[in-house]
């Protein structure tokens, strides 16, 4: 049996659920927006006890992946998640648990074949295509600017 490109497409659209974007969308902001504040709050307190503006960015930065880090680790990240949707895709925090689940999932294989091997799936490519593209846009930049 041979299905046309127009029959696979209905077929998929009667298979998937209908997105209540009037309960996903408040959700997705008010939660990236609760992840953005928590963050300018935990850089106000490192500058509230001296630390230089440059200096609470970076510790802020590190406590965000390690706070996220922990939350996947005990499955509150996910519950989180299921509720607020793409709002929790925030940069930092996203990418930590994109690198933590795997890894996770996987530790059941060992530490060297499960962890070690899958703890940058997701994420590994990413920071390849990421690495590689600041590499050319710096090249870019450094024949332009000549």
């Amino acid at each position: 049996m041979k299905i046309t490109q127009k029959q696979y497409s209905e077929m998929v659209k009667k298979a998937s659920p209908n997105t209540k974007y009037y309960k996903t969308l408040p959700l997705a902001f008010i939660a990236g927006g609760s992840i953005c504040a928590l963050g300018q709050g935990i850089t106000k307190i490192f500058e509230y006890y001296g630390f230089t503006k440059l200096q609470s960015s970076a510790w802020t930065t590190v406590s965000l992946i390690i706070l996220s880090a922990l939350l996947t680790g005990l499955g509150v990240y996910q519950r989180i998640a299921k509720h607020a949707g793409a709002g929790t895709l925030v940069p930092i925090t996203g990418f930590a648990n994109a690198v933590v689940s795997p890894a996770i999932e996987s530790k059941t294989e060992g530490f060297v074949l499960g962890v070690g091997a899958k703890i940058f799936t997701i994420a590994g490519p990413v920071i390849l295509y990421g690495v590689a593209a600041s590499v050319l846009y710096g090249l870019i930049y450094y024949f332009i600017s000549r």
